[in-house]
Order: C-alpha cells, then sequence, then structure tokens
C-alpha cells in the first residue's frame, strides 16, 4: 500500500514525498480511509507509530474546502502537553504547506493577545491544551459552535494527567453532529467508557504496541549505589567523548538536581520538566535541537513526541517505573535507520523495574562492566517488605539508625534490669518517679499539683472551716460563724432587698 492508494490529494502527496515519506504506517493505512470517509474512529496506537499524519493528512483534505469564521474553528486537536501539540503544529505546517489552510497554536505559557488576534480573525485548525483552551472560552474570545471536527490524542495520558474533566466539558460545548478522531496508546475500560461518550458508531483501529526497541539502538545497563550514580554518569560521558545526549529522570526535583551537577563539573547542560515556563522551554528545546545546548536532563514529559533526528546517546538516569516509558525513552535514539545507544543506571533495588522491562521486550539488558567503575549487584527479587511506605524498596544496607535502634530498644524494655552487686551500693530513687510501662496514663498530673500536694504533707495547717460532713470543732473556733448558720440566703429579709426592686412599674396591684 502506497500514499497514492489512500485517496489523498494531490498537493497532500507532494508534501508527503518532499518530506522523505514513501509508505504509510500501519495506523495511517488503516485511519486515513476512514477518515476521509467521515467516520468516527477510535484508534489504538503508540506515539512513535505515525499516529499525527494519520488524522493530520485526511484532516488538510477535508478542510480544503470550506472557509474559517472569526472566533469559531472549524477544527479542534486536544492534546495534553505543550511539546505534543508544537510538534502536531509544525506537522500540520509540513504536510499542509500546498494548501491554504490557518492554524493557531492554543498552549499555555504564551500571550493570550497573540493567541486572542489569531482566533479574531478565524482558524481552520485550532490546537490546544484543555486548559487554555477553557481559559479563552470563559473570557469570551473563542466559539465552539461551528467546530464539526474533533481530534482527542493521547488519551491514556490525558487521563494520567487528570485533564479528563476538561475534557468531557470542551466536548458538551461542541455541536453534538460532528467528526470525532480518538487516539489512546491503550484501550483501557476507563478510555473505552469515554469513547463510548464521545464518539457515534466509530471505526475500531488497534494496532499492536512496540514490544521491543529499534534494531539499530544498542542497549546496555550498569548497576550501581544510587549515590553514585553522578558521578558515574559523567565518568561515562568523559570515556566515550559524548557529544551530545538525552537523560531521563523519573522526578522534576531530579531533574534539577542533575542538570545544576552538570553545569557544575563543566558540561553544556539543561533542565527539562512541565514546571518550566512555556518560553524557556521552547527555548531549551529549540537550543538542543540546533546543538547549542549538548545535554538535555528530562522528565517523561519529553519522552512522548520529542523528535530530535541524529541523537546519538540516550541515558537512563533513573529505571522507568512503568517499562513502556522505557520503549519511549529510548526510542528518541536510532530513528530513520541511525544508530543510537542506550544506557540505563540501575540500583539495587530496581530489580522488579527491571524485570517488567524484560517481559515486556522479550530480552534481558546487557550488563555492562567497566574496570574504572564500581559496579553493584542487584537484589533478588521477592516478596516486598511491610512498612516500607510506598516508595521503592530500600535495600538493607540503607536502613536508618532508627530503624536500627528501635528492636533494642523494645528488647531493653522487656527484659528486667540485671540483679546489683552486692558490693555496689544503688542510688535511691525518688517516690514519685515510675517506670514509664507502668505508670498509668490517668494518674498523670502537671508538675504544680504535685508541688502542692508536698508542700500541704509537709505542713499541715488546721483547718478554719468545718467541713460538711464533720461537726464543728470545739474551742475558739466554735464562736466563729458558719456559713450554714445565720447565712443570708438570697435576697434575705424585705430588708435586705434593693430599693429599686421595691419601686412599682406599672401601677401597684393591691388595692
Amino acid at each position: 500500500m502506497t500514499f497514492p492508494d489512500l485517496g489523498l490529494s494531490e498537493e497532500v502527496l507532494r508534501a508527503i514525498e518532499e518530506a522523505g515519506y514513501h509508505e504509510p504506517t500501519p495506523i495511517q493505512d488503516k485511519a486515513i480511509p476512514y477518515v476521509l470517509q467521515g467516520r468516527d474512529v477510535l484508534g489504538g496506537a503508540q506515539t512513535g507509530t505515525g499516529k499525527t499524519a494519520a488524522f493530520a493528512l485526511p484532516m488538510i483534505d477535508i478542510l480544503a474546502h470550506g472557509r474559517a469564521r472569526a472566533r469559531m474553528p472549524r477544527a479542534l486537536i486536544l492534546e495534553p502537553t505543550r511539546e505534543l501539540a508544537h510538534q502536531v503544529a509544525e506537522n500540520f505546517e509540513l504536510y499542509g504547506k500546498y494548501h491554504n489552510l490557518s492554524m493557531a497554536l492554543l498552549i499555555g505559557g504564551v500571550s493570550f493577545v497573540d493567541q486572542n488576534k489569531k482566533i479574531d480573525r478565524g482558524v481552520d485548525v485550532l490546537i490546544a491544551t484543555p486548559g487554555r483552551l477553557l481559559d479563552h472560552f470563559e473570557r469570551g474570545g473563542l466559539m465552539l459552535s461551528g467546530t464539526n471536527l474533533l481530534v482527542i490524542d493521547e488519551a491514556d495520558r490525558m487521563l494520567d494527567m487528570g485533564f479528563i474533566p476538561d475534557v468531557e466539558r470542551i466536548v458538551k460545548l461542541l455541536p453534538p453532529l460532528r467528526q470525532t478522531l480518538f487516539f489512546s496508546a491503550t484501550i483501557m475500560p476507563e478510555i473505552r467508557r469515554l469513547a463510548d461518550n464521545f464518539l457515534m458508531n466509530p471505526k475500531e483501529i488497534t494496532v499492536a504496541p512496540p514490544t521491543s526497541p529499534a534494531e539499530t539502538v544498542d542497549q546496555s545497563m550498569i548497576v550501581v549505589n544510587r549515590g553514585d550514580k553522578r558521578d558515574v554518569l559523567r565518568q561515562i560521558l568523559r570515556e566515550r567523548n559524548v557529544e551530545a545526549a538525552l537523560i531521563f529522570c523519573n522526578r522534576k526535583r531530579d531533574v534539577d538536581i542533575l542538570g545544576r551537577s552538570l553545569k557544575r563539573h563543566g558540561f553544556n547542560a539543561a533542565a527539562l520538566h512541565g514546571d518550566m515556563v512555556q518560553t524557556v522551554r521552547m527555548e531549551t528545546l529549540d537550543g538542543f535541537r540546533n546543538r547549542s545546548i549538548s545535554f538535555l536532563v528530562a522528565s517523561d514529559v519529553a519522552a512522548r513526541g520529542l523528535d530530535i533526528s541524529g541523537l546519538p546517546y540516550v541515558f537512563n538516569f533513573d529505571v522507568p517505573s512503568h517499562a513502556e516509558d522505557y520503549i519511549h525513552r529510548i526510542g528518541r535514539t536510532g530513528r530513520a535507520g541511525m544508530p543510537g545507544i542506550a544506557v540505563t543506571l540501575a540500583a539495587p533495588d530496581d530489580t522488579k523495574y527491571l524485570d517488567a522491562i524484560t517481559r515486556l521486550i522479550g530480552k534481558e539488558i546487557p550488563v555492562l562492566e567497566s574496570p574504572n567503575i564500581e559496579t553493584a549487584a542487584l537484589e533478588d527479587s521477592g516478596p516486598p517488605r511491610r512498612g516500607r511506605g510506598r516508595g521503592r524498596e530500600r535495600s538493607r544496607g540503607e536502613r536508618s539508625r532508627s530503624e536500627e535502634r528501635r528492636p533494642r530498644q523494645r528488647e531493653s524494655a522487656a527484659q528486667p534490669a540485671p540483679p546489683a552487686s552486692p558490693d555496689e551500693e544503688q542510688p535511691a530513687a525518688p517516690e514519685t518517679q515510675q517506670p514509664a510501662a507502668e505508670k498509668p496514663r490517668r494518674n498523670r498530673r502537671p508538675r504544680h499539683s504535685e508541688e502542692r500536694q508536698t508542700s500541704a504533707k509537709a505542713d499541715p495547717k488546721p483547718r478554719d472551716k468545718p467541713q460538711p460532713d464533720e461537726p464543728p470543732q470545739d474551742g475558739p473556733q466554735k464562736a466563729k460563724p458558719s456559713r450554714r448558720k445565720g447565712a443570708t440566703v438570697g435576697f434575705g429579709d424585705q430588708d435586705n432587698i434593693p430599693a429599686f426592686l421595691m419601686r412599682s412599674t406599672g401601677g401597684s396591684r393591691e388595692k
């Protein structure tokens, strides 16, 4: 099957040929004819299988007939990340250069004023992230009642990032009679439920996800202690004279730490993660593409949709928690038939994550051994230990001192104290001091109350007032009036009532 057999226009075929593509991928071969027919499509395909062209090429031919109106885009493409949205926009410019179609990119970190100017003039294709799209709609600068073609790309990433409520709200703003293209890497039950709500009699197309990286990628792994990873990484970069590399970390905090560490040691490095300002992210990516930045330390936000030609090295500074991410990461190198090298720095407690990767790709990652690097051994995979929290299990050699001290304290509390020697004089313990384990909680009192009781025992004084249950004492105390005898209760007799209470308020009732 070739591109002319799919029913595309001559202008699109000309752009494809100039881009260097000759044969369609499986997802393109199956999806493009149904999109041209106007049917809804539910596609399951991983990133990197040519999915963007599967919906971009037929959309260009569909939108070639018609005219855009102000503030009313004709087609809408939703992407989970800014990088993916920017890449789709670049593909539309590449494939649609022989069509007079207008396009706008709505992503965060860019001025609202510039985006509003494009929307006011009218656009054929609107590529946006859900949050920024809703911001424009709530400000009254965008209407979706004329959008007849919707593409929801990377739906599984939308679900993971919590964008599904925003996507559902956006779909409700669109006309009910429309064409919807729904793509996801995996068709999970949650994704299928969303597809049932968004699509109408769709054609389901599933392309088997890649279970192994390209054969042009040379994979290797080195096991070192977690605290030695930065030193080992710098040593490998120097020994191999690496000119450019993409380095992946699992957490954004580690991305910043590793990026600053490489800079301090003289490497031309930069960091890239989702918390950065969009303008800085785009400048960083452009600098890495034109090689003004040699080493890019990134989170998984760059694992999908990042296409950099001629990238020689990919380093996994952290073993990914999901095996599929391993394929996405090392797939950034060895593209278009070019050779690439992928090196993974594993810690001794990464055994279960490495086992999952081995099951997915169907083979073990070769272990790299170097005489100049002190390596470690992987721990045996077994049932997870209890009481370790939700994070990765720590090795036995990384237990904290507090954890080692706890059983000793319990043993010392449970064992009785050894008998004292007859020649050794033991200090007398105070009467108020009790063992912590035997002292009941309800008998604990503040210190001032204990001092008050101690002083009362030391210097007792005769009571001046008799207690209610005791008879009055004889002697001088008998003449002292008691509160019970002769005490005035309330106002007492009439002579003790205040005068203002005796005044008449509205005439006397006595006659």
